[in-house]
């Protein structure tokens, strides 16, 4: 697989209406010659790999990422057949993203034993990449087993195994297992930092790729008013969490954007300039250029935008491919 995914800037694939927009959004971003297109799979919304297959289909060079799934509501075998599915329609071109999800899906909302999500995510990391690699496997461990199982149609290619991670213990699991981290939605540049320390162990090429929001208008205004509403509705959801304490972002500031939360509202007034420029690329196209810098910087290789929902996708894809993809080959290069 060549190194599009985790050198160029991509883009994810989120928000209303996705089903009926994959297919033209990911020839969009084919278009604008961005390197990777990744599925967010957040619950209880369209799954990943139906739409992933859809993207992959309509598509020849850019790759796809899934990012990303867990072994939970999926069984690792099923994760591994999914995926070997995907791989032979876009041989060379997937990469699979695996996380332990979160307590209140798959606990709360499905019931789904979630007593130990590490452990689940190491056993589910061995099972899929095994079997991916065409290996008869047989695996009993303490949340999953299997006995005998093969695929029948293995991915022509290898797929590249990046983990969804945060805390410290599970960046050193993926610094063991995995070939890279996909950093969650709001990583800072200080966080990509820590992510590159806790995996400073990691062998050959690991790679550390990240969702950032990004929004581009020729009024810097404009941009972000387009923005604050998702910063502040992912403050909330992410409130107490270590990858907001990187950002400077403690429980004390984040407190109020989890109260509107859970009131059923999106408290994007709130959500100051420095807020912003913290977890956010949002502006003119000089200015999110700018802004780049920090984020190669830290230590980012893939830089995957977010795009908010007030603005209009399309358009926002042609001008990431157009008025930043350049600028981050230029600094990947440095």
């Amino acid at each position: 697989m060549d190194s599009r995914w985790s050198a160029s800037l991509g883009v994810a694939l989120l928000g209303h209406g996705l089903p009926a927009s994959t297919v033209d959004w990911a020839r969009a971003a084919e278009q604008a010659g961005l390197g990777s297109l990744w599925i967010i799979e957040d619950y209880f919304q369209p799954g990943a790999f139906a739409l992933a297959g859809a993207a992959a289909a309509a598509t020849g060079r850019i790759a796809i990422g899934l990012g990303v799934v867990n072994p939970y509501t999926r069984h690792p075998a099923l994760v591994a057949m999914e995926t070997a599915a995907l791989a032979g329609l876009a041989p060379g071109r997937v990469v699979l993203g695996l996380g332990s999800s979160n307590r209140r899906w798959i606990d709360e909302q499905m019931h789904i034993p979630f007593a130990t999500p590490l452990r689940g995510l190491r056993e589910g990391a061995e099972i899929v990449r095994r079997l991916l690699a065409g290996e008869r496997v047989s695996y009993a461990g303490e949340c999953f087993a299997v006995d005998g199982v093969v695929l029948e149609t293995p991915p022509p290619a290898p797929v590249p195994l990046v983990l969804g991670v945060k805390g410290p213990r599970a960046l050193a699991l993926a610094a063991e297992v995995a070939d890279g981290v996909h950093c969650s939605i709001l990583a800072s540049p200080a966080h990509v930092r820590r992510v590159r320390a806790s995996t400073s162990s990691a062998g050959g090429d690991f790679k550390v790729i990240a969702y950032v929001p990004v929004a581009l208008s020729d009024h810097r205004d404009e941009a972000r008013a387009w923005m604050r509403p998702m910063v502040a509705r992912y403050l909330g959801a992410l409130h107490g969490q270590s990858i907001l304490d990187d950002a400077g972002l403690g429980t004390a500031r984040t407190q109020p954007f989890r109260d509107a939360l859970t009131a059923g509202r999106v408290a994007g007034e709130l959500v100051t300039d420095e807020i912003l420029d913290a977890v956010a690329i949002a502006g003119t196209a000089a200015e999110c250029r700018r802004a780049l810098v920090r984020w190669a910087q830290a230590g980012l290789d893939s830089l995957v935008a977010v795009v908010p929902e007030a603005a209009e996708y399309a358009g926002q894809i042609e001008r990431i491919g157009r008025d930043l993809s350049p600028a981050w080959k230029e600094l990947r290069c440095r």
